[in-house]
């Protein structure tokens, strides 16, 4: 690229597997093919390089993408010894929440019962699999949930694992059941789920409720979930997003029935 352009592009872009996930700006667009080539040629496990051509939207929070090199948009996303195999095109998936993954599979106990809305291929529920936990994962993407059910075999859990493709807003009617622990990795402008699913958890139970803030709004989210009845134990931003917006996660303690 000419001198006068190299300030464009960020030196960043998203790995799922061996696939490389960019936003070109249009005003670079040209050299778009250019820039694919340099970083296979840097970084040799990279097989495929996509631009994304839209914003995650709809019901099955997928974005579009233009192939820029390479034919194959499957692949498996390797994440602390855990193996997720997925579709990039199909089904939603953020692989900067490694540490976050960890960090919740680390606290729960074997036998406990975990809920997880908005689940995915399975980032969560795999790995509290594999502690000994018994999951209950809801996505109404239908695809995720196939290549969920491939994830399950892939990691040998599939024992105590539940999956429902459904709505996460109609959770409620469908749980006969409480919760020792609920994940919620609320997809953007979606918190509302908080005071259904919430019911669900049993009282001393915990929720991790992720959602997308900015930091002068914490102090106001304490004070609300407090009032809901909950113990917020910690919270700590886990990313961001976008200009000034930052993924938080809260960990909250059930203290009323």
């Amino acid at each position: 690229m000419p001198e006068n352009r190299k300030d464009h592009p960020s030196s960043q872009f998203n790995i799922v597997g061996d696939i490389a996930i960019l936003s070109i700006p249009t005003e670079i667009c040209e050299y778009k093919k250019d820039i694919a080539e340099a970083i296979i040629s840097e970084h040799k496990y990279i097989k495929t390089v996509l631009n994304k051509a839209s914003k995650v939207k709809g019901d099955k929070r997928i974005a579009s993408f233009e192939i820029l090199a390479g034919n194959d948009t499957v692949t498996i996303h390797r994440e602390f010894g855990f193996l997720y195999k997925l579709d990039v095109t199909e089904v939603f998936f953020n692989g900067r929440l490694g540490y976050e993954r960890n960090r919740v599979a680390l606290k729960t106990k074997p036998g406990e019962r975990v809920f997880i809305p908005f689940c995915g291929i399975g980032p969560f529920v795999v790995p509290l699999l594999a502690r000994g936990t018994n999951v209950v994962g809801l996505e109404k993407n239908r695809n995720a949930c196939l290549w969920l059910a491939e994830n399950l075999k892939l990691n040998n859990v599939t024992e105590n694992a539940t999956i429902i493709n459904g709505d996460a807003f109609s959770a409620v009617k469908m749980m006969k059941q409480l919760f020792d622990r609920i994940v919620i990795p609320t997809p953007y402008g979606m918190d509302k789920i908080l005071d259904s699913i919430g019911t669900l958890v049993k009282k001393g139970g915990m929720i991790h409720f992720y959602t997308f803030k900015k930091r002068y709004q914490i102090e106001t989210l304490i004070e609300r979930y407090e009032n809901m009845g909950y113990i917020v134990e910690s919270h700590r931003r886990c990313g961001n997003v976008a200009p000034g917006v930052s993924r938080w996660v809260f960990d909250l303690i059930k203290s009323k029935t």
